[in-house]
């Protein structure tokens, strides 16, 4: 499948780079778009090949995206079958597609409204210093609900519903987003990319049953208590370890860098 809305790359180290490319419209997405992100998690889910995958916006945009493009996007929300009508998220982000290979999420400028369906499920969150959180849906009359409620899983209640409540009143800049955990790092404007890259392939460098498996546990216990989820991921790690393990030559590995954070 060509893609019109994405482009789409792997390099030499395993890395696959998703581009939101709308850049004359903020990176908002459409029913293609979110079509194109079905079929590309299902490249990324399929490849082995791919150890990891960097999901940016369009570099020349001023947005990382600002959500649905309310001038063509629309019928994915308002489709004239109301039990047709459905979450936009279920296409564009890479847990609800069941891809375990680690996402490293890098973020630039306005970040609004259905732009929280993609980081809300990355497992890395960087962000330039340039970068603007808000949700406006209350601003225009809209619920704001399956945003902030993935958002939740994130960060803090209480910074969920401001975020929410204050709708396009109030932005979130990359420092706060520091701050209240809704990224682990921030970048200078120029250096966003290059640092996405650096961490998905250090990421990649790694054995991939065992990033996949501990990115899997991980996610699939947000929606279990303590226990069970426990329980459950044992059973990952007595099936992934040894595949994982089989994946490197502990004699001959390189000498790790390491860096302080």
């Amino acid at each position: 499948m060509s893609y019109t809305q994405l482009r789409f790359a792997v390099d030499d180290h395993h890395v696959a780079t998703i581009t939101i490319d709308r850049p004359d419209r903020l990176n908002t997405f459409t029913d293609t778009m979110a079509d194109e992100f079905v079929d590309v998690w299902r490249r990324v889910r399929e490849d082995d090949d791919i150890h990891a995958v960097v999901l940016r916006g369009a570099p020349e945009s001023r947005a990382f995206s600002t959500g649905i493009d309310v001038s063509e996007g629309m019928e994915m929300l308002r489709h004239k079958n109301i039990w047709r009508q459905g979450d936009p998220g279920e296409k564009l982000g890479p847990k609800h597609n069941e891809v375990w290979k680690p996402v490293i999420c890098a973020l630039h400028g306005l970040v609004a409204a259905g732009a929280f369906y993609w980081f809300n499920e990355a497992d890395i969150t960087i962000c330039s210093e340039d970068a603007q959180f808000f949700d406006p849906h209350v601003t225009f009359g809209m619920v704001a609900a399956l945003e902030p409620i993935g958002l939740s899983r994130r960060i803090l209640l209480g910074d969920v519903l401001r975020m929410a409540l204050l709708g396009s009143h109030e932005r979130v800049g990359a420092q706060t987003a520091l701050r209240i955990g809704l990224v682990s790092e921030v970048t200078a404007n120029d250096a966003l990319h290059a640092r996405a890259d650096e961490l998905a392939r250090i990421v990649a460098s790694q054995p991939s049953a065992a990033t996949q498996g501990t990115v899997r546990a991980i996610w699939e216990s947000l929606d279990m208590g303590l226990t069970p989820a426990l329980k459950h991921a044992v059973r990952y790690w007595q099936v992934g370890n040894p595949l994982g393990e089989a994946q490197i030559d502990r004699a001959n590995m390189p000498k790790i860098k390491w860096t302080a954070r």
